[in-house]
């Protein structure tokens, strides 16, 4: 069994570039190798334009590598509350722009001639408990009204569970994303577009209308565009995301179950906690991927069970089963539930951001792509105003906004005046803890042999004090969501800097 590693990433491989080593001038720079920075790349080399990507680590490595991979306008219970939030024109662009990226997708595969375990699948929302049928009922009503898909409310699905309802969605897909990659990746190639790997922005500066990316503190990209991709933006301001998203942890696993699997389509529930669950072509047969149980990035509390959890529900539905994979991943989440989509900010020319997919990348990738394409062709895109990154409607989530206000409070201040009782002689082999050295916090983890790793545990981002994930050894950000190897590496953004070390020899 494969911990900690994606059946994704550890099955299919993709072709890796080389690190930037000279200064470059381009058209347009694109931050972050993940599905949306390739697509993105893919279609504007495919239009001529003289393209850079860089990946400060692999491609595909962080959250696109680590998906369930479903291509789907369903995004759980959500088309009645666009509708009573924004209105039904609302509702019907937002459902229309993910149906078309779903064609896209398929367009793409099909004109590229990509080998990528393409699969037209039916998606359903269900639920086991009697007090969500209304819910599902409502929603199905919602979507019944907007016309755009052909949707049903169903009591029975192929799961060998007994469900009460659920919100079927015909002619929905899945694929694999590394195969789909790759076959992009080889058209960025042959359109002259160049990908850099282990290639990571430190900052930038704009003279002229010129932007010059400074990577890996040596070398230079000079470009006139300049788009992020990185999941979550590594440039604070002026477009103060961290203000409007918090990011949450997904666990998933992959299993193959003894007896033969005998579902077909793509399965989540509408209660708490959350699970996932479809198939994937693993050496050409079936196998099973269930996700969910999620939490809010450096949120203080035993994550041990997640995956016990997952595989009690794996258990209940299935039997028996060989357990392959099991991983976790990160996504951002706006606090209006609506991805931010386009410009930067009101106050930044040509620089431009796609973040805050929730759980729903796959299909938001294509969104995000067309619509800065068009952007940067000068030509208005139907779903701009859906999707539009400067709007101000997102604060109005008064409860989820005071949530993230207390937390950073927390963090930024009142963590950092309590001081901890523990001193390094108390931390065990394999745990992680913060304690006190004289007068200064240091976060500890030893490792099982008993080898000492100190850091500094207060975030490279925006200063807050963090916590220790004891499930992935990583120091998580309660604040933003930034995350940290214990050795103090930047893995997840939206931090870009290391954590100091402090050497105990």
């Amino acid at each position: 069994m494969q911990k900690n590693n994606s059946f994704w990433l550890n099955s299919f491989k993709l072709n890796n570039f080389n690190k930037l080593d000279k200064n470059i001038d381009v058209d347009i720079c694109i931050v972050g190798g993940g599905i949306t920075g390739i697509t993105t790349t893919y279609y504007l080399s495919k239009q001529g334009y003289k393209v850079a990507l860089i990946e400060k680590d692999t491609l595909m490595s962080k959250t696109s590598g680590h998906t369930t991979a479903k291509i789907t306008s369903q995004h759980g219970i959500f088309y009645k509350y666009l509708f009573d939030c924004q209105g039904k024109e609302f509702a019907y662009k937002y459902l229309e722009a993910n149906e078309k990226a779903i064609n896209n997708i398929k367009n793409i595969i099909e004109t590229e001639n990509i080998e990528c375990d393409f699969e037209r699948k039916n998606a359903y929302v269900f639920t086991e408990k009697i007090n969500e049928v209304q819910k599902i009922k409502e929603e199905a009503h919602t979507v019944k009204k907007l016309g755009l898909v052909d949707c049903e409310l169903v009591n029975k699905i192929d799961l060998p569970i007994n469900i009460e309802s659920a919100i079927e969605f015909k002619n929905q897909a899945q694929f694999n994303p590394i195969k789909y990659s790759n076959g992009l990746i080889s058209k960025i190639i042959e359109n002259n577009g160049m990908i850099f790997e282990n290639t990571k922005f430190e900052d930038y500066e704009k003279n002229n209308e010129i932007f010059k990316v400074i990577t890996n503190k040596k070398y230079s990209i000079n470009s006139k565009y300049l788009i992020l991709t990185t999941r979550y933006p590594i440039i604070n301001f002026p477009g103060y995301y961290f203000l409007k998203m918090y990011q949450e942890i997904s666990y998933v696993i992959a299993i193959k179950p003894k007896n033969t699997i005998k579902f077909d389509g793509m399965y989540i529930n509408s209660e708490k906690p959350t699970v996932s669950i479809k198939t994937a072509k693993y050496n050409n047969e079936d196998i099973v991927l269930i996700a969910g149980y999620n939490n809010k990035t450096g949120e203080d509390i035993d994550l041990r069970y997640k995956y016990e959890e997952l595989k009690k529900k794996a258990k209940e539905i299935f039997g028996e089963f060989e357990l392959l994979y099991e991983w976790n991943t990160e996504d951002c989440i706006t606090l209006d539930k609506i991805p931010y989509i386009g410009d930067f900010s009101n106050f930044s020319n040509n620089l431009f951001v796609a973040t805050g997919f929730e759980k729903w990348g796959m299909t938001t990738s294509n969104i995000s792509a067309n619509i800065i394409t068009d952007k940067i062709n000068n030509k208005t895109n139907k779903y701009e105003n859906i999707f539009k990154a400067t709007r101000l409607e997102a604060i109005k989530n008064h409860q989820e906004l005071n949530n993230m206000i207390k937390q950073s409070i927390k963090s930024l201040v009142i963590d950092k005046f309590k001081n901890y009782t523990d001193v390094i002689d108390n931390v065990k082999n394999n745990e992680g803890k913060i304690v006190m050295f004289g007068d200064v916090k240091v976060g500890i983890y030893k490792d099982p042999d008993g080898n000492v790793y100190a850091v500094k545990p207060f975030c490279t981002h925006l200063g807050c004090e963090l916590t220790w994930n004891d499930l992935n050894k990583t120091w998580d950000c309660p604040c933003h969501g930034s995350r940290f190897e214990y050795t103090g590496k930047s893995i997840y953004s939206p931090s870009i800097k290391n954590l100091e070390n402090y050497n105990f020899e």
